[in-house]
């Protein structure tokens, strides 16, 4: 079965650091892309970061670039986000996100979420 699972949120101060951890499996992990995304209550979900299969491109939006890095190891099919000078604005559900093509098929895969608060 495939699975996506989030981990390493928490409640943290303004300024603070967190990181997420995307653990996969069931895929092809080392040709999918991997996206993290986040949803705050009363808001679509938005793109956050990108990154290619083999980890050698990476895209952020404007509201995170140079706080946020995106990395992926895909000898243990994890995919990370580092999230550093953390704001309140940044607290939200956030999510991983599998994207592929196979050729005769394409997938869109999802973890649960897991909660990012920051707060004083």
């Amino acid at each position: 079965q495939v699975q996506l699972v989030e981990s390493g949120g928490g409640l943290v101060q303004p300024g603070g650091s967190l990181r997420l951890s995307c653990a996969a499996s069931g895929f092809t992990f080392s040709r999918s892309v991997m996206n993290w995304y986040r949803q705050a209550p009363g808001k679509e979900r938005e793109l956050v970061a990108t990154i290619n299969s083999s980890g050698g491109r990476t895209n952020y939006r404007d509201s995170v670039r140079g706080r946020f890095t995106i990395s992926r190891d895909n000898a243990k099919n994890t995919v990370y986000l580092q999230m550093n000078s953390l704001k309140p604005e940044d607290t939200a559900v956030y999510y991983c996100n599998a994207k592929g093509f196979n050729f005769s098929f394409g997938y869109d895969y999802w973890g649960q979420g897991t909660q990012v608060t920051v707060s004083s």
